[in-house]
């Protein structure tokens, strides 16, 4: 493969490819190699990017079957299916293309995935790509007869273990995945992908309040002390605005926001993606709230300096200003929270710090957590 870079925040940083485009690649060269009675040591094929890519080939089989392997490479912002070995095996048939999984291909146990309920976690865009690689081959050696594909991984059911597929309902192995065949490092739309995905799957088994957490802080906190809605969340990284704007557009009812204070402070100010690299304002928020709730001067020229927002409640806590400020962010969040969703549907936040507790809740959170505790 040709080094594909792009530029993320002034960084220049390498492209990889997705396991799509290594079930494909596999699959083209055990195809050739099954009709041309040659091994085959590299493949190339045009991905739905419009790149063309070129990889080496590894495990080579020929036999009344071909198989062989593709390794995954994540470029410089690898995942955990990085450096995993994606084989397919091809045999003949009359006719048609059947496309299946084997040992650590997951297989899809809920409603609303890209795949039906039973079948192999193989997604569209990559059956899409295996089959033209295979009209291509056929086409190459006039062959008029069909082809079984069968895609395994075998580490993938140790490496599903560390991905969303299990709580997503794909059990027993990784997905196929992919819409261009190419992995862009810090990649959002795959990020917001997978928000979506989620979302539509609980939103299909009947969910009408939607528990959004931003990682694994919230995930804790919520297993400590909400353990009835553990099982029910759905992560959303940074990207508070995007995963708000697929609840609304999925019909959930009641949306609650659950994480660190030290990222969702920002809300305070009205900011939806709370990666540094997008805003910070995590102080001024602070200061501006310190302000409105009385703090003097001298209290609040402090919080600036400061690295983490722990120490900046540090300092209101000593001054004996810590609640009064909270209580003016939760009215600052709860506004621009309800400006976000047009003051269409019930939505809230809880912020806390494992130093302080909980530290706000919006006014409406103890409505939006008796919906919670209703499924329809």
């Amino acid at each position: 493969m040709n080094d594909i870079y792009i530029y993320k925040n002034g960084h220049k940083m390498r492209c990889g490819y997705t396991t799509g485009s290594c079930a494909t690649g596999a699959t083209k060269a055990s195809a050739e190699m099954l009709l041309s009675g040659k091994i085959v040591k590299t493949v190339n094929f045009l991905t739905p990017k419009g790149i063309m890519l070129e990889l080496v080939v590894n495990d080579q089989k020929i036999g009344e079957n071909a198989s062989c392997s593709i390794v995954k490479d994540g470029g410089d912002d690898p995942d955990s299916t990085d450096g995993m070995k994606i084989f397919s095996e091809v045999s003949l048939i009359p006719d048609g293309v059947e496309i299946s999984g084997g040992i650590g291909i997951g297989i899809v146990t809920q409603a609303g995935l890209d795949q039906p309920v039973g079948e192999w976690a193989i997604n569209t865009v990559p059956r899409k790509m295996i089959r033209s690689v295979l009209a291509e081959i056929s086409r190459k050696y006039a062959y008029s007869g069909g082809f079984k594909v069968v895609i395994t991984a075998p580490e993938g059911q140790d490496v599903a273990k560390k991905t969303y597929n299990p709580r997503m309902g794909i059990e027993g192995g990784i997905s196929i995945l992919g819409t261009s065949g190419i992995v862009e490092p810090m990649s959002s739309n795959a990020l917001i992908e997978t928000i979506r995905t989620e979302a539509k799957m609980k939103r299909m088994f009947g969910d009408k309040n939607m528990i959004i957490t931003l990682g694994n802080y919230g995930d804790d906190f919520l297993r400590a002390e909400m353990p009835f809605l553990a099982e029910n969340s759905i992560k959303c990284s940074n990207f508070i605005g995007d995963a708000i704007e697929i609840g609304m557009e999925m019909g959930y009812e009641n949306i609650l926001i659950i994480g660190h204070i030290g990222k969702l402070v920002k809300l305070g100010a009205g900011i939806m993606n709370t990666h540094s690299g997008s805003a910070d304002g995590r102080m001024d928020v602070l200061v501006t709230c310190g302000l409105l709730a009385g703090a003097d001067a001298d209290i609040l020229r402090k919080i600036p300096y400061c690295v983490t927002v722990d120490s900046a409640l540090d300092i209101l806590r000593e001054k004996n200003f810590l609640w009064r400020t909270m209580k003016i962010l939760s009215i600052k969040a709860g506004y621009y929270l309800k400006n976000k969703v047009y003051d269409k549907i019930n939505i809230g936040t809880v912020m806390f710090s494992y130093r302080y507790g909980i530290l706000v809740r919006t006014d409406n959170v103890n409505e939006i957590l008796r919906n919670l505790t209703e499924r329809t």
